[in-house]
């Protein structure tokens, strides 16, 4: 046989009852879990034929072998000994942990830190480690950090650690980058086996925010027959995180997928865009029966900030989410218990699941299923938490009723409605299929037309009761089951872990100590692969704990105080064991189990006890004894004698006593002794133990010794009184004869009783008589008789009469008491000996309490006192009559007055004083009459005291003084010889005159006799509140009460002192009570234990109070502290310093004088540990490292002090564990700030200080200096500086030069030209400005004219269609028959639910897009329909154009130009990104952008309006655009036209035209000035007005054409207002008509001349047109002639800089607002410009492309169209001028965004020229607002979504969707055979039986038969 030594962990949970050591009660596995893991244990490599005993020697064995037995068995009982002091596995990491988890194959524990995973072993020993930062990275940075700009080091926080055993990896993922992930190597974590941080926001998983908590559970996944690992992850919302709330991401490259990827897209679950207001907070994830399950807290409806537990399950192969089913969990009666904070699933004991089946309500409740436990604590208040258990199995049930009631039931359980849609806001009816009972388990896991997902709304939550509620807050559990029974483990937020025993009545029963920096445990909390031990993790350090520590317990007694369910008393071992520990536990009573409380014990002894004179044999009765074996040996001890014992057939053990002389000494203070009796078996383990009394009669006279007959036979033990020698002894049968008086004959006893008289007085010698009974055997006897008052005499006892005894008395002396009780003894005069007496009697003086005549003659009369007048006391009678030999029953004396309380009292009377003297009478009604200054007082009698105090209450009088006197029975009287003075008292003033209305304000009353009366006769109060006073002389101090209105009066109130019943005084207007004060924060929030830090109360009012105290609550205790600083918005305190031995929750309160609040949050935490510091060298440049742990928990670098010796020195830097400080620049002179001896040369002790809490941490030294010579220092410095700033000032001045280039030449001359104009353009501009105030004016007044969103969407999806303004979308009307109404509804309603399926839209605009007819016009017009259509559903619709925008980029990147993408609208998915950039930019318009764009219309229309307008030719003097300028000079003048409109009253409008405007172009100016408040569309329109002009008595009607018009040969000119003479100031009346021809006609003198005007339409305004002019002039005109009209014509050009000048300002605040990314950029506009540069990094494509891309997208799919339309976005109308110079500007934004450069030269367009200056400007202002948009924080799914939700939620009912519909079907009927073909050849449709629904729709629609 061989031997092997293998270490503790290898063999541990070894099963060795079989081998070679069974015998031995401590085996490897308890050895181990005592924590002894360095001792060896042995493994027999075979078994032994024959059993021996370990710590024998073996047979044939060499020596060796022996020896190592020998020790072996040295090294378990030594192991068993210091168990309890072996330190416990444990590993400290340097930075806080966040996550911790197990290979469950190997049992190693990887731990995620911030910045590093550590690897260690089981037994917590570090086998690797990987930093994973601190990382360069910024809160808005996507990575590549490279990427990024503003990046810093930033902590990497592990957010998420899962073990994937599949592939031997770790998954980790943290919070920098986003949340990426890495894989780690699980047998080695420093090994890296993947990272990518350039797979964009697919592989984003975990958050970046600190307090968003991960979770994660490993799975499988299935496509196409291969199975993939996956992990499911549950992540709460971050305002910079992806949105998905779950995802399943991949492990692998697959496809088109990567690692990390989420490949689950499911938009209920992962871009809600509610998830911001339901503030998700992810506990746990699990995974069971193929189900994956979280558990977290969310609130309801996003309304309510109140936290809800949730459980959600989703189907492991569910590949859309649709199960994703969510149940509410209530945690104890009325969800009290409402936020979850860690959870553990387990498997629960047998007598849990009984416990459960009976009284929780979930039903049957079965030991191998599953229980969710839970703590849960709530949600507002951390110090009270809850244990609630919820069986898997009726989660299960309750979630399958809910799904059930969705799909069959229209969400109904009972007909109560049970099922919620979350994250929504439809409000219409969603469970709306009705699917049969026995169908729904194929839809277990949800289907795509099912609705998802789903919840149970509050009343179906499932609810259980709390199991164990405990004060603070739980944070971790952890469930196991031993012996059936089920133990948790509960970790709270100070770091200690409860151990809890899970029954019917769940108990603690042991704590696991927290450690002194108590920090949260960790909701990590597992057990290692063993289940004997639980790692615990707090804050920075996890440590491995023994499940239980019952081999500790050295007795049954302490074994079965633990009540711990792991432990029991192994009788036959005498052992503290785990069940599976104790060989004999199956035998009855062999292992008695801990939460039982019973141990073997001794029921009784016969007999029961015995004399200390005798020795016999014992029987011991131990009902529990185990069954004792053949092989068994008994014996008991009995301290150093020991005795076999004998087992009787009754079961009891037999032992023998020792003999009396081994029996010890009788104590002095009892009768007997006792002696534990001990049984034990096999020699050394004890059963049991009970004491045994020896007893000892001789001793039982000591319990009384005045009566020792009656004390021996009255004793428990049976002994009898020998009265011949008075002795006690044992009761012996033997012995009789009257001397001998047995037991319980007490009466037999002689005895002395009976006292006359009992009561005795002090100084006179009183005969006292007895009886004596019992004395037959004393005859002739004499006795003596004493008492300790007597001083140690004794006398002689005279026999009277038999039974009558005397005693002649003793002349006592007492003086402490009234009376006191003496006790006689009586002695045997001739043995000395004790008789038994029971003489007690009183003893009483006179004079005590008695000092005057009244208070002796009211004594009791049977004292018989009386007043000796000569001694002018009070005696015993016969002591007086004994000295004065007369009679002693005289009259007291007169009554004496020796003090009178008050003195003074006010003249109305009513307030009561006190008369105090002697001899005042012996009852109230001795008082006859009392008199004060000769006024009547009337006596209170119920104040009485006999004799040395009167009450009575004055009356009014006038102001006086005098004596007091008072009249006793018999005419005596007595006047005082003090004086009483009659006064009122005259209060004058108050301060403060002002206090909070809580009250608590002490006032001061000053004032003129305000010591009259008495303080308890004083009542002020304030306005009818009362101030309790406090202290009462010459100025009254009162403390104020509450002021119980609401409202506090403004003025000061009246100060009432009222004395006694009848005097009121007032000081008018003297005290205010004001608002109590405010509190508005407080800081810092936390204290260490130690006190004294700084606590800074900020608010307002606090000059109103006077005492501000902080006070801290504890269980047991309450701490005060007084502010010490103080002003009106300020308040300073120290923070208490409280207990830190006791673990107890504290409240922390400020008092301001009687207002109080509450200080929340504020939290006191352990004192901070300090390392100690190794002897340092410091020098002044040196800092100073202290490391501990807790510093910053309630501590700031600014708060902290450090001292070397008593010389502060800075702290710099506070982190958790590290303390970095500058020392003092000079060694100090003291050696240490506590004068401690140090023999020690130049050692100063450093001293931490936090508050008042000091902590010495060691001691520095001072080094020598080596000083270096100034001559060597200052060249060394100052050269190398010289030369660096030379090269510096010559590198700055080359690049200058380099900087100034020539501009090119046409800019130049452009500047030139701008020079010349520049004075013209200032006054241009500020005349505009002037014009433009007004219109200004009215825009701050909120009248820009938006149009509403439905408009607007109408004008800029339609209006450029074929059927404009007509168009069937815009004016909404379809024509379809009534009858068939109802059925195209519900057809377009199926209709809109298809397209909502992604395959079919899909294939739809596939197969549209193939067909050649299908033109650019229908491609547009249907991508708005599209719009409309899918309205609602915006983030589905944003869905559909990122997939086929993702084609198209495809196609571009692959086949075509990709700088062309987007450039037109040639596909459909391009026009619905314009339309999504449309809607998107909506509000951004109206809040933003529009303000800027509609001033820059109306200026350039006021501009152009300004000068003359050719009506005809659309061309003006003003204008940007070259062609649309007024070639000639046309005369002109400003007329102002007072304007009349008919029927409106008689106030005229001034309005401002040109004498050269048509009648049109007046009637538009007067319109647009009467009619300004309008917008455009609710104005009357030119040719519905008509104007009249009065110059004199007739009225004539202005018109454009009528028969005056002059002609000029065929052509005819329009008329002006100059044709007609208006002149300056005339009157005009504006008319309405309803029809404009009847009108027309009506002015007409005939049907001739109207006709002659139209047959001619050669009409011209101000120029005739140029080809005309052409005509006109000879056609032999040369070149020479046309360039000098061109030259002519760029004469005018200076206008367009003129112009230009004018209006630089608005062009630049528009291009301001559309291009600053300082200010608010819309987020669709992030959003998408990061999509596209996360596709350009996909594809590889250049920066000039993206530049494009983004260029395409926005600013020319979407600004430029609304510059050039501002009728898409206001209510204006838009003239062909106007038009023609926004074309400029648009082109000019257009050259801005592009990167290419325009040469100019003197044949480029005059516009391209007109802002060549600028153009630079611009672009630069385009590449930083895209750079901006880059580097700002990107815009998740889910913030993307909630806009879009938004959106949709706010303006979908008021568009035309059903119409939209019926047009888009129209599209369908048309290609109809080529999407069904599509369908049918996409597996996809064919599974959703698209087909089939369109062929249904069609039939609707179409009312036509089908082939279905």
């Amino acid at each position: 046989m061989r031997l092997i030594e293998v270490g503790l962990d290898h063999c541990q949970g070894q099963d060795l009852d079989s081998t070679l050591f069974a015998p031995f009660p401590l085996r490897s596995r308890a050895l181990n879990e005592a924590g002894a893991a360095t001792a060896p244990c042995f493994v027999p490599l075979q078994q032994p034929r024959h059993s021996l005993h370990p710590c024998l020697p073996l047979p044939k064995m060499a020596s060796w072998v022996s020896l190592l037995l020998l020790l072996f068995c040295h090294l378990i009982s030594r192991a068993q000994e210091v168990s309890c002091s072996t330190p416990l596995p444990e590993f400290t990491s340097e930075t806080p942990i966040n996550n911790v988890v197990q290979d469950s194959q190997t049992g190693r524990i990887y731990l995620g830190a911030v910045n590093t995973i550590f690897q260690l072993g089981p037994s917590l020993q570090l086998e690797a480690r990987a930093e994973t930062g601190p990382k360069l990275d910024a809160r808005t940075c996507t990575p590549p950090a490279s990427a990024c700009q503003d990046t810093k080091l930033m902590p990497n926080l592990n957010k998420l650690l899962l073990v994937n055993p599949s592939n031997g990896s770790l998954i980790v993922c943290g919070s920098r980058y986003r949340g990426i992930c890495s894989l780690l190597n699980l047998t080695n974590v420093e090994q890296q086996l993947y990272y990518s941080d350039s797979k964009g926001e697919r592989t984003y998983v975990a958050s970046i925010e600190d307090n968003v908590n991960v979770v994660g559970v490993m799975s499988t996944y299935v496509k196409e027959g291969h199975p993939f690992s996956v992990f499911v992850v549950g992540k709460g919302y971050g305002s910079l995180d992806s949105t998905k709330l779950i995802s399943t991401r991949i492990l692998q490259d697959f496809r088109d997928w990567v690692v990390f990827e989420s490949i689950i897209e499911a938009s209920t679950v992962q871009t809600t865009p509610f998830a911001p207001r339901y503030l998700h907070d992810f506990r746990h994830a699990f995974k069971e029966d193929g189900f994956v399950y979280f558990l977290f807290s969310r609130t309801l409806d996003g309304t309510d900030n109140k936290n809800v537990t949730f459980v959600s399950r989703l189907c492991e192969d569910d590949h859309h989410y649709y199960s994703h089913t969510e149940l509410q969990l209530n945690c104890g009666t009325h969800n009290r218990y409402n936020k979850v904070q860690a959870a553990f699933v387990a498997s629960p004991g047998k007598e849990l699941t009984r416990v459960m089946t009976e009284t929780s309500g979930f039903g049957k409740v079965d030991p191998w299923s599953k229980v969710l436990f839970m703590v849960a604590s709530l949600d507002d208040n951390e110090n009270e938490s809850a244990l609630c258990m919820y069986p898997l199995s009726s989660i299960n049930e309750r979630l399958v009723d809910i799904i059930s009631a969705c799909y069959s039931d229209s969400g109904k359980i009972a007909g109560i409605p049970a099922v919620h849609i979350p994250y929504s806001t439809k409000t219409e009816e969603f469970c709306s299929s009705k699917i049969s009972k026995d169908m729904l388990e194929s839809f277990k896991c949800g289907a795509d037309f099912l609705p998802s997902p789903l919840a149970s709304k509050p009343k179906f939550a499932l609810i259980a009761e709390a199991a164990l509620t405990m004060s603070g807050l739980l944070t971790a559990v952890a469930v196991a089951v031993e012996n059936d029974h089920t133990v948790a483990f509960l970790g709270n937020n100070q770091g200690e872990v409860f151990k809890v025993h899970l029954t019917a009545q769940p108990y603690i029963y042991s704590k696991i100590p927290a450690d002194t920096a108590a920090e949260k445990v960790n909701r990590n909390l597992f057990f290692d692969l063993s289940h004997s031990h639980l790692y615990v993790t707090t804050e920075k350090k996890i440590t491995k704990v023994p499940v239980q520590t019952c081999l500790q317990k050295k007795d049954c007694q302490s074994c079965v105080e633990l009540r711990d369910p792991y432990c029991g008393w192994c009788v036959l071992e005498g052992r503290c064991t785990r069940r599976s520990e104790c060989r004999r536990a199956e035998e009855k009573n062999g292992w008695l189990w801990s939460p039982r409380q019973q141990c073997v014990k001794i029921v009784s002894f016969y007999p029961p006890n015995l004399s200390c004179k005798k020795t016999e044999k014992v029987k011991i009765n131990i009902p529990s004894l185990p069954a004792i074996g053949p092989f068994d040996t008994l014996h008991c001890t009995i301290r150093s004698f020991q005795s076999d014992g004998i087992m009787s057939e009754s079961g009891q053990v037999s032992c023998d006593l020792p003999q009396p002389s081994l029996i010890p000494q009788t104590p002095e203070d009892q009768d007997f002794v006792a002696v534990a009796i001990r049984v034990f078996v096999n020699d050394t383990v004890e059963l049991a133990t009970r004491e045994f009394k020896f007893y000892n009669c001789a001793a039982t006279v000591r319990k009384a010794e005045n009566t020792p007959c009656m004390s021996c036979v009255a004793s428990q033990w049976g002994c009898q009184w020998n009265t011949f020698d008075h002795t006690c002894s044992d009761m012996d049968d033997s012995i009789v004869g009257p001397n001998i008086i047995k037991y319980r004959q007490g009466s037999k006893c002689p005895q002395f009783e009976n006292p006359d008289p009992v009561l005795i007085p002090v100084g006179y010698k009183t005969r006292i008589s007895f009886e004596g009974i019992n004395l037959n055997l004393y005859k002739d006897r004499a006795f003596t008789i004493g008492t300790e008052l007597m001083r140690n005499v004794e006398e002689e006892v005279n026999l009277d009469d038999l039974p009558f005894y005397t005693f002649s008395g003793f002349n006592f002396s007492y003086d402490k008491s009234p009376e006191t009780n003496v006790v006689f003894y009586v002695k045997d005069k001739e043995s000395g000996k004790k008789m038994d007496s029971t003489l007690n009697v009183t003893l009483y003086n006179c004079s005590m309490g008695r000092e005057d005549c009244s208070l002796c003659k009211n004594a009791d009369p049977k004292y018989r006192c009386v007043w000796c007048a000569k001694q002018k006391a009070c005696v015993y009678e016969k002591l007086c009559a004994t000295q004065q030999g007369s009679e002693y029953d005289i009259e007291c004396p007169d009554p004496q007055i020796t003090d009178i309380i008050p003195r003074f009292g006010p003249l109305q009377g009513g307030i009561s004083i006190t008369i105090r003297g002697s001899n005042l009478g012996i009852h109230k009604e001795d008082i006859k009459s009392i008199t004060v200054v000769g006024e009547p007082c009337i006596h209170q009698e119920e104040k009485y005291s006999v004799s040395t105090s009167v009450v009575c209450e004055i009356g009014p009088q006038k102001p006086n003084w005098g004596q007091v006197e008072v009249e006793v029975k018999g005419g005596k009287r007595g006047t005082s010889s003090m004086y009483f003075t009659y006064r009122n008292p005259i209060p004058e003033a108050v301060h403060p005159s002002r206090g909070p209305k809580a009250g608590g304000t002490l006032i001061t009353i000053s004032g003129r006799f305000l010591d009259t009366g008495s303080k308890e006769d004083v009542q002020v109060t304030i306005g009818g509140v009362e101030c309790t006073v406090e202290q009462f002389g010459p100025v009254i101090t009162c403390r104020t009460g509450v002021y119980g209105a609401e409202k506090v009066p403004s003025d000061l109130l009246t100060v009432t002192v009222k004395y006694g019943k009848s005097t009121k005084t007032n000081i008018l207007s003297a005290f205010q009570f004001l608002e109590n004060p405010t509190v508005q924060e407080h800081y810092p929030q936390g204290s260490f234990v130690c006190g004294g830090r700084n606590i800074v109360v900020s608010g307002s009012g606090f000059d109103l109070i006077q005492t501000a105290v902080m006070r801290v609550q504890g269980d047991n205790s309450t701490l005060f502290e007084i502010a010490h600083e103080k002003n009106d918005t300020v308040i300073h305190f120290r923070s208490p310093t409280v207990n830190s031995s006791l673990s107890q929750s504290y409240k922390t309160y400020i008092h301001l004088d009687n207002w109080s609040k509450e200080l929340k949050p504020f939290a006191y935490h352990p004192d901070p540990t300090f390392d100690e510091l190794k002897k340092n060298f410091i020098t002044e440049a040196s800092i100073i490292i202290v490391t501990g742990r807790g510093f910053s928990k309630a501590m700031t670098a600014k708060e902290a002090q450090a001292f070397v010796g008593d010389v502060s020195c800075v702290v710099n830097t506070l982190q958790d564990d590290k303390l970095f400080l500058d020392p003092p620049s000079t060694p100090p002179r003291a050696r240490s700030r506590r004068h401690r001896r140090d023999t020690r040369p130049e050692l100063l002790d450093l001293t931490i200080k936090f508050g008042k809490g000091e902590w010495v941490v060691g001691s520095v030294q001072y080094e020598k200096k080596n000083d270096l010579p100034l001559y060597i220092i200052i060249p060394a410095v100052i050269v190398p500086m010289l030369l660096i700033i030379l090269i510096s000032v010559y590198c700055y001045r080359r690049k200058s030069q380099q900087a100034e280039r020539e501009y090119e030449k046409v800019k130049h001359q452009l500047e030139n030209l701008e020079e010349s104009v520049r004075d013209r353009c200032k006054k241009e501009f500020t005349d505009l400005m002037i014009e433009m105030e007004d219109h200004t004016n009215e825009l701050s007044e909120g009248r820009i004219p938006f149009l509403d969103y439905k408009t607007y969407t109408d004008r800029v999806f339609f209006l450029p269609s074929k059927d404009g303004a007509n168009d069937v979308m815009i004016t909404g009307k379809l024509d379809i028959p009534e009858a068939r109404r109802a059925t195209v509804t519900q057809a377009l309603n199926q209709f809109s639910n298809l397209l909502n399926s992604k395959t079919f839209l899909i294939n739809f605009i596939r197969t549209l897009e193939r067909s050649h007819d299908f033109n650019a016009r229908a491609k547009v017009y249907f991508a708005s329909l599209l719009t409309v259509a899918l309205h609602g559903k915006l983030e589905y619709y944003t869905d559909i154009m990122r997939t086929l925008l993702l084609e198209l980029m495809y196609d571009y990147v692959n086949s075509k130009n990709p700088k062309l993408m987007l450039r037109r609208s040639e596909t459909v998915v391009e026009r619905m990104l314009c339309n999504w950039m449309s809607i998107c930019l909506y509000q951004f318009l109206k809040d933003s952008a529009g303000e800027p764009l509609y001033k820059l219309f109306r200026a350039i229309k006021h501009q152009i309006e300004k000068g003359p307008v050719d009506a005809r030719l659309k061309k003006a003097k003003y204008t940007l655009n070259d062609t649309g300028l007024l070639g000639d000079d046309v005369e002109y003048s400003v007329l102002t036209l007072q304007v009349l409109v008919h029927g409106e009253g008689p106030d005229v409008t001034p309005v401002k035209v040109l004498n050269c405007d048509t009648i049109s172009q007046v009637k538009e100016k007067i319109i647009e000035q009467v009619y300004r408040n309008l917008p455009y569309s609710l104005r009357p329109k030119v040719d519905s007005v008509t104007l009249e002009w009065r110059p004199g008595s007739t009225g004539q009607i202005l018109s454009d054409l009528d028969l005056t018009s002059q002609k000029e040969g065929r052509w005819k000119r329009v008329n002006t207002l100059a044709h007609y003479n208006v002149r300056d100031n005339a009157t005009l009346v504006l008319s309405r008509v309803v029809h404009t021809q009847q009108n027309y006609d009506q002015n007409q003198e005939n049907h001739e001349e109207r006709n002659a005007l139209l047959e001619d339409d050669k009409v011209f305004h101000l120029v005739r047109p140029a080809e005309e002019l052409d005509e006109i002039k000879s056609k032999r005109g040369s070149i020479k002639d046309k360039s000098m009209t061109k030259a002519i014509t760029e004469i005018y050009l200076t206008r367009l800089l003129s112009v230009k000048g004018t209006l630089q300002q608005f062009v630049d605040d528009f291009f301001r607002s559309v291009l600053c990314s300082g200010a608010v950029v819309p987020p669709a506009v992030k959003y998408f410009f990061d999509f596209l540069d996360e596709q350009a990094l996909k594809h590889s494509v250049d920066e000039e492309t993206i530049h494009i891309w983004k260029t395409n997208s926005l600013p020319l799919r979407f600004w430029v169209n609304i510059l050039k339309n501002p009728h898409f976005i206001f209510d204006v109308h838009v003239s062909e001028v106007v038009d023609a110079s926004l074309s400029v500007i648009a082109q000019t934004f257009m050259d801005a965004c592009t990167k290419s450069e325009h040469k100019l030269s003197r044949d480029s367009p005059s516009n391209k020229l007109l802002y060549a200056k600028e153009i630079s400007t611009y672009k630069k202002m385009v590449d930083d607002y895209y750079k901006g948009i880059r580097q700002m924080v990107p815009v998740s799914d889910q913030d993307m979504n909630t806009h879009l939700a938004e959106v949709s939620r706010s303006h979908t009912d008021r568009l035309n969707t059903q119409v939209a519909l019926h047009q888009l079907y129209q599209y369908a009927s048309k290609y109809y055979d080529g999407i069904i073909a599509s369908l049918d050849e996409d597996p996809a449709a064919q599974s959703k039986q698209l087909t089939l629904r369109l062929q249904q729709i069609a039939a609707a629609l179409e009312n036509k038969v089908t082939d279905l």
